[in-house]
C-alpha cells in the first residue's frame, strides 16, 4: 500500500478547486464519507479475513473520537452530507456513541448531516437505544445465511442468534430504511437467496445482495465462487416479479420492486456492473488514511496533519488533503483489466 505524501503550500496540482464542493477530475461531486472505526471484528467471515494469524492495526495509530470529529467537521463544511461508520465491526468501539454524537451535530451547506452505520449486529440490541439517542439515523446489518450451521462455518463463530437479535431490535426501532446485506457465494448460500429476501421483507427491511469482491485479507478471491448480478436476479424472478426502481443516483445498489412494491431488493454488482461513473464516496481508515476508491492502491495519510509536530491541527491542511485525494480519483476500479491489482488491505482494514 502506498501512502501518498502530503505537500502543503504548493499550487493545487492538476487544477483541482480550492473552494466549493469536493469534485474530482472526472466531474463527480463527493457527498459521502465512510469512516472505519476499527479493523477488528467479532466474526471471521471466510470471504473477508483468515480465522487466525491476522495482523491488526497498531492501537496508537487508531484515530480518536476528537480526530474523527475534526476530519468530519471539515468534510461537512465542503459538502459531505452523509457519514457511515464501518469497520471491522464498529460496535467494538467503546466510544461509538460519542463518535455518533460528535458527527450528528454537524451541519453542512445543505443542512444537518446524516449518520449511518454498517454492522454485523452482534451487540446491537444492547446499544441501539444509546446510539439512536446520540443521533444515529440508519443502520445496515450483514447476514449471509439463516442456517445456524452454515453461519458458523462461514463466519467461524456460532453467533447467529446474536445477529438475529440485533436485526429484531433494529426492526422495532424507528431507523428506516433498514437494510440487510448479504454476500452471495456459490455453493454456500446461493440456495437461500429468496429466503433471505423474504426474511428481510418480514422485518420491514430491504435485502441487498453484494457480489463477492477481491477484498479479502488473504487474497484468495475466486471469481468462479462469485454469484453474479444476473444469477441473483434470475433466482429472485422465480418467486417475484421484478420491476426496476427509479432514482438510484449515486447509490451503490440497483433496486427492484417486488411484485410492484413497496417491498424492494437491491443488488450491488461492483464486479459485473460497476457504477464508478456515479460514485460519490470517500473512505477514511481507522488509522487515518484517506482512500478515494474501495480498490485504491494509494492512500493519503492524514495522521501527520492530525498529529503535527507543532501540536496545532490545521483545518486548512485537512481540507487540502481531502481535495487532493478526491482529485486523484481514477475513472473506475478496472477489476476486469488484466493489470488490476488487489489492494494490500483487506476489507476489514479498509472499511465498507
Amino acid at each position: 500500500m502506498t501512502a501518498i505524501p502530503l505537500t502543503l503550500g504548493r499550487p493545487a496540482p492538476g487544477g483541482y478547486s480550492a473552494a466549493g464542493p469536493l469534485v474530482d477530475a472526472h466531474g463527480r461531486t463527493h457527498r459521502d464519507l465512510r469512516i472505519s472505526l476499527t479493523d477488528r471484528c467479532s466474526l471471521r467471515c471466510a470471504y473477508c479475513m483468515p480465522e487466525q494469524g491476522n495482523t491488526w492495526l497498531a492501537r496508537p495509530s487508531i484515530l480518536t473520537t476528537t480526530e474523527i470529529a475534526r476530519v468530519a467537521a471539515v468534510a461537512a463544511s465542503v459538502g459531505i452530507g452523509a457519514f457511515r461508520l464501518t469497520g471491522g465491526e464498529p460496535l467494538l468501539r467503546r466510544d461509538l456513541a460519542e463518535v455518533v454524537a460528535a458527527l450528528s451535530g454537524l451541519r453542512g451547506p445543505d443542512g444537518p448531516v446524516e449518520v449511518a452505520m454498517t454492522t454485523n449486529g452482534i451487540g446491537l440490541a444492547d446499544r441501539l437505544d444509546e446510539l439512536i439517542d446520540a443521533g444515529l439515523r440508519r443502520v445496515n446489518i450483514s447476514i449471509d445465511t439463516l442456517n445456524p450451521d452454515r453461519f458458523a462455518a462461514l463466519t467461524r463463530r456460532d453467533r447467529l442468534d446474536e445477529v438475529l437479535a440485533g436485526i429484531a431490535a433494529a426492526a422495532r426501532s424507528g431507523l428506516r430504511p433498514l437494510k440487510l446485506n448479504a454476500v452471495a457465494i456459490r455453493g454456500v448460500n446461493d440456495d437461500e437467496l429468496c429466503d433471505l429476501v423474504a426474511f428481510a421483507v418480514a422485518h420491514g427491511a430491504q435485502l441487498r445482495f453484494i457480489e463477492q469482491m477481491p477484498l479479502d485479507a488473504g487474497h484468495t478471491w475466486d471469481r468462479g465462487a462469485m454469484v453474479t448480478r444476473a444469477e441473483i436476479l434470475d433466482a429472485l424472478s422465480s418467486r417475484w416479479g421484478l420491476t426496476p426502481a427509479p432514482g438510484r443516483g449515486g447509490a451503490p445498489a440497483e433496486r427492484w420492486l417486488l411484485d410492484g412494491g413497496p417491498a424492494a431488493v437491491g443488488v450491488i454488482a461492483s464486479v459485473t456492473a460497476p457504477f464508478c461513473g456515479d460514485c460519490d464516496r470517500l473512505r477514511l481508515t481507522a488509522d487515518g488514511q484517506l482512500r478515494n476508491c474501495l480498490f485504491a492502491t494509494g492512500e493519503f495519510n492524514l495522521l501527520p496533519v492530525l498529529r503535527p509536530i507543532s501540536g496545532e491541527v490545521s483545518e486548512a491542511a485537512i481540507e487540502e488533503t481531502l481535495r487532493r485525494c478526491v482529485w486523484a480519483k481514477l475513472p473506475g476500479h478496472a477489476i476486469d483489466d488484466p493489470s488490476f491489482l488487489q489492494p494490500e488491505r483487506g476489507m476489514n482494514a479498509i472499511g465498507g
